[in-house]
């Protein structure tokens, strides 16, 4: 595109600022162009608290905005499926919040109606674009471990407030749906292979939303996988643990990595840290977005990978006696 990728934010979202507002500030090649809410009042409070210079009434008038370029998609997990299809099939290109929709289903579903279209869709697991992720698919990869052997990680947080919309099911809510969709997407990327799901623990917080949970996973080749998070935790535990015949990395804080984030090798009787970068992940995901549009290049949390870790998370919840989430109703 010769002018700036114009982005509109799809709810006046608490994240909106670290994800996209701020990034967009940074980063060459993107504006924030518009926001929407349902109560305009909002979307102008919003729009001239962050300088944001257009504040639409409604979600369905930003999509209609010819100014639009793309939709940033922080609605709630349970509605994220159906404006994410209203986006593409409005002509916008989107970046939606993960989880990519309610349950596998429906991620199937969406991906089938933005296959019909031009438009190009990317999850955003902001995580994977940056370089602490790059450097320790590059461990992995040169063999340095050795054979895979298991990979465990965490995202395991302080409880949330009891009025917090990610404890309500009928918005497809739940600690694995908010926090545990990160590791499981992590295990499954270094893997480079997509598990079964051996057995999950939850403890259910609200009617039939989970607080915290655990799931064991097997890969191909005898790779062993383990997924903890929670939003009920004490004391905050973000982490991911790779192990091989030869050696182990660790990572520290795989998942904010721009708060402080660390890879630890230990081979044999040697150790050594890296600490590849510090920029915040969500500029690494937005020039990714970019390069996509104005270059072609492929996205990495596409289609294909976010039906692929709905169906881990869908089996998790059925093995752990809560059952998969639901899709919200559109309003």
């Amino acid at each position: 595109m010769t002018h700036n990728i114009r982005i509109g934010i799809l709810g006046a979202a608490g994240i909106a600022p670290a994800a996209i507002i701020r990034p967009a500030r940074a980063v060459e090649g993107a504006e924030i162009a518009a926001v929407a809410a349902r109560d305009v009042s909002v979307a102008r409070e919003y729009a001239a608290e962050h300088g944001i210079p257009k504040a639409h009434s409604s979600y369905e008038e930003l999509l209609a905005d010819p100014d639009i370029d793309v939709i940033y998609n922080p609605t709630p997990n349970g509605l994220h499926g159906v404006w994410t299809v209203a986006a593409v099939q409005s002509g916008k290109h989107v970046l939606s919040e993960k989880p990519f929709t309610a349950n596998a289903e429906e991620a199937r579903s969406v991906a089938a109606a933005i296959r019909e279209t031009d438009r190009t869709v990317m999850e955003a697991f902001h995580y994977r674009y940056h370089p602490v992720m790059t450097r320790a698919l590059e461990i992995v990869r040169s063999g340095e471990l050795g054979d895979l052997v298991s990979v465990e990680s965490g995202f395991v947080v302080a409880g949330r407030p009891r009025d917090d919309i990610r404890w309500n099911l009928s918005l497809a809510g739940g600690g694995l749906m908010d926090v545990g969709c990160y590791p499981v997407h992590l295990v499954r990327t270094i893997v480079g292979a997509e598990p079964s799901v051996l057995s999950a623990t939850a403890v259910e917080s609200e009617p039939g939303v989970d607080g915290e949970i655990t799931i064991q996973l097997q890969f191909p080749g005898q790779v062993t996988g383990l997924v903890r998070s929670s939003m009920i935790a004490t004391e905050p535990e973000v982490y991911a643990t790779i192990t091989g015949t030869k050696g182990v990395l660790e990572i520290d804080n795989p998942f904010i990595p721009h708060n402080g984030s660390a890879l630890t090798i230990r081979v044999g009787d040697k150790e050594r840290r890296e600490e590849p970068s510090t920029e915040p992940s969500y500029n690494f995901q937005l020039r990714a977005l970019l390069d996509s549009l104005n270059n072609g290049a492929p996205v990495i949390t596409d289609l294909d990978d976010a039906i692929a870790n709905m169906v881990v998370i869908d089996a998790a919840y059925e093995a752990s006696g809560l059952g998969r989430r639901m899709p919200a109703t559109r309003t």
